[in-house]
């Protein structure tokens, strides 16, 4: 018997009494329902030509682009993203789909040396059925898109279990896409922990981006069930700045990378490892992160706007408190803002050894620590000393050092002389240790998720071709 339903809510960041959707959360019953209508769309979707299913991604992208602005102003009100990033985002899905309209064209696999000249010895891809997508609020175009158009694009079904938080955009982008797709192929469950484990238990594989305890237990389920899943988790990222690098210049940059849309993503620079002596470039970091615009995320001069609730607030506070109290200093920031909504100041603290909590574990929010160290060896150190390994950059006018540096990191994207935040849906997007798991996500990499490869022996009828390995009999009647 299903059990009774929750009601789940989206509130606005910036206006907490702003409650933007209201809905049942989704019960065993409804996602087990969910995944059957996907299972049967999928059968006959993956059956369908190519071309077929790179005209309904054309489709949807047009759809998404037609309803640009007033998706843009959907996700600024619900997960408080500033205007200008926002718009961004949904720039970013649009081509997101274009993009994988066009992989749905690539070739789907490949031929070796058959067992004779006449033979056909071929591996092609096949879907793997009905896709399971757990994704978070803050990015809540752009992940779920670069996940579903793929999984659609080779032929596969979706259903998307988004963040309570961002359960108004998901619902509205199945909304624009569904005209594009045939029914049932693109679901929304909305719902929270319990939601998500029903839909682990029934899928065909998984795939995942949150917290790294989260993601370690959807990669466990999926194991124990034996299909396939990917973790996008957690980053503590940093950028090393060398003497030789332009301090005004990479203090801009980091500032940016650390303190936009409030610190809320995977790929904002936590930690600024300076070499050498690190005044001149935190002095003016301090006056970089002063002149980004704080306030109402609709406002287009803001660069930083809420975080997502109360508790992240807290979180933030919390943590600059802690790094006082540990002996750092608090250079700017490290309150709660002003208004109703779930505001904090950008906070920058220094004086920190490499091992203090800040500089060791994630808190999402708009503070980074400067870590001064004498040399490029233990700017190594110190960037590799920690538990996640999603992205680090490095700043300096010399191509060798940045280069030998790189080779170092234990990152799964190196950015010189560019912040690390920033993705590009081209390109594999994944890290290393506790910042990801399972293949890459994004790019050309997604179709050796998203797909199976089976191997195929075609022989002339007659032939009377040998197995390879078998003994041949040579006597003549």
């Amino acid at each position: 018997m299903e059990a009774r339903q929750v009601a789940l809510e989206s509130r606005s960041p910036q206006r907490p009494d702003d409650l933007v959707v209201e809905v049942e959360e989704a019960g065993t019953e409804a996602v087990a329902g969910a995944v059957e209508r996907a299972r049967a769309a999928a059968a006959r979707w993956a059956a369908a030509p190519a071309l077929e299913r790179s005209a309904a991604l054309v489709a949807a992208a047009d759809a998404l682009a037609g309803a640009a602005e007033e998706v843009t102003g959907l996700v600024v009100r619900e997960v408080g993203k500033p205007v200008t990033e926002a718009g961004a985002e949904v720039g970013r899905g649009v081509g997101i789909l274009r993009y994988y309209a066009q992989q749905a064209l690539d070739p789907d696999g490949e031929t070796y040396p058959g067992p004779s000249p006449a033979g056909l010895l071929l591996a092609r891809r096949r879907p793997r059925g009905v896709v399971g997508l757990i994704t978070p609020w803050n990015f809540p175009v752009a992940i779920p898109l670069w996940k579903a158009a793929p999984a659609l694009a080779f032929g596969n079904a979706v259903v998307l279990k988004p963040s309570p938080e961002s359960t108004a955009v998901a619902l509205r982008l199945a909304e624009l896409l569904a005209p594009a797709l045939p029914d049932g192929l693109l679901q929304v469950v909305p719902g929270g922990a319990e939601t998500g484990t029903a839909l682990v238990d029934r899928v065909d594989c998984v795939s995942f981006t949150g917290s790294v305890a989260v993601g370690r237990r959807v990669a466990v389920a999926a194991t124990e069930r034996g299909i396939p899943s990917q973790a996008e988790m957690g980053g503590l990222n940093a950028s090393i700045v060398l003497p030789d690098a332009d301090p005004q210049r990479a203090a801009g940059v980091v500032a940016g990378a650390a303190m936009g849309y409030a610190g809320q993503k995977c790929t904002a620079t936590s930690r600024a490892i300076v070499v050498g002596d690190p005044a001149r470039f935190t002095e003016a970091l301090i006056a970089a992160v002063g002149d980004l615009a704080v306030g109402d995320p609709a406002e287009a001069a803001t660069v930083i706007g809420p975080v997502i609730t109360e508790p992240a607030r807290a979180r933030v506070v919390a943590a600059a408190e802690e790094a006082a109290a540990a002996g750092g200093r608090l250079l700017t920031g490290g309150t709660a803002g002003d208004g109703a909504g779930w505001f904090v100041t950008p906070t920058l603290v220094d004086r920190l050894a490499p091992d203090a909590r800040l500089a060791q574990e994630e808190v999402f929010g708009p503070i980074a620590v400067v870590l001064a160290v004498a040399d490029e060896d233990e700017a190594v150190r110190v960037a590799n000393g920690v538990r996640y390994g999603l992205v680090g950059s490095v700043f300096t006018g010399d191509l060798d050092r940045a280069l030998h540096l790189a080779a170092r990191l234990d990152t799964g994207m190196i950015r010189v002389n560019a912040p690390t935040s920033g993705v590009e849906y081209l390109a594999p997007f994944g890290g290393e240790k506790d910042s990801s798991f399972g293949p890459r996500e994004q790019g050309k990499a997604a179709r050796d998720f998203y797909t199976s490869t089976r191997t195929i022996t075609v022989l002339p009828e007659g032939s009377g071709e040998p197995q390879r390995g078998a003994p041949v009999n040579r006597a003549r009647g």
